[in-house]
């Protein structure tokens, strides 16, 4: 069967360098055979604002939640990898991917079991900030990031197998218009690059599928992705049974 992955992707703009990036991993692993549920955050019109419905009686792991955010837990478990390609705006991600953790990754369903819903699937968080690799390094964007995606989200969601990947030097004002096509290319092919290292096998065949749910993805957000992509490379998904032991109270 298979890997399937979930692609999101949190950039209000379809022609950002964001967009671009989502569009080359999209096309790459379905040329690899894998398939992809494109996740346009604001494409789709996502609230990022958590209420009372998202989160009725929230201490009962078993309530029943808002018909959207059920729709997008399903689109979770569905998915044996997930990738999430975000920019980096005031040293942390843009509010409405934030709020989709709020209103999704909600208690009883990513977290507050002993043996997490999530466990085997991998996670990749891709970054692009603007700034050089020195530059980010001085300021602790990336360990504070790490601090807040990795352990703080998905390690406490019981993710172990989840990464933080920075895409550095991507503000393109200060480059020269003749010199900007080639920057592009050189940061595609550098998140091509990433996904091989960090989610090896993501498009070949799983051991074990997670759920069968049939995902969604808005058509619009589909066709821009497709037409701006380009193709490569290959993998093979394996499924841990991890067992998390931190999430046992429910904890905002």
């Amino acid at each position: 069967m298979a890997a399937h992955t979930l692609l999101v992707l949190a950039h209000p703009r379809t022609d950002s360098l964001t967009a671009q990036v989502a569009a080359r991993l999209h096309a790459r692993i379905e040329g690899e055979g894998g398939t992809v549920d494109v996740l346009d955050l604001y494409a789709e019109g996502f609230d990022p604002a958590l209420r009372p419905e998202d989160e009725p009686d929230w201490e009962n792991r078993e309530k029943v939640y808002s018909p959207e955010v059920r729709a997008h837990m399903d689109r979770v478990l569905a998915a044996d990898d997930i990738v999430v390609v975000f920019p980096v705006w005031w040293f942390t991600p843009p509010a409405i991917l934030k709020g989709w953790i709020d209103r999704v990754w909600n208690y009883g369903f990513a977290y507050g079991r002993s043996r997490p819903r999530l466990a085997g699937k991998r996670l990749l968080w891709l970054a692009l900030m603007g700034g050089t690799p020195e530059e980010i390094a001085r300021l602790g964007m990336t360990d504070a990031l790490g601090l807040m995606l990795v352990t703080g989200i998905s390690e406490f969601c019981g993710l172990p197998d989840a990464r933080l990947r920075v895409l550095h030097g991507t503000e393109l004002s200060g480059v020269p218009v003749e010199l900007r096509a080639g920057r592009v290319a050189e940061l595609l092919d550098e998140a091509e690059r990433t996904l091989t290292e960090e989610l090896p096998g993501a498009t070949a065949t799983t051991a074990t599928a997670t759920t069968t749910t049939t995902a969604t993805t808005n058509s619009s957000t589909a066709a821009t992705v497709t037409a701006l992509a380009a193709t490569t490379t290959t993998a093979t998904t394996t499924t841990e049974n991890t067992k998390n032991t931190l999430n046992e109270e429910p904890a905002r």
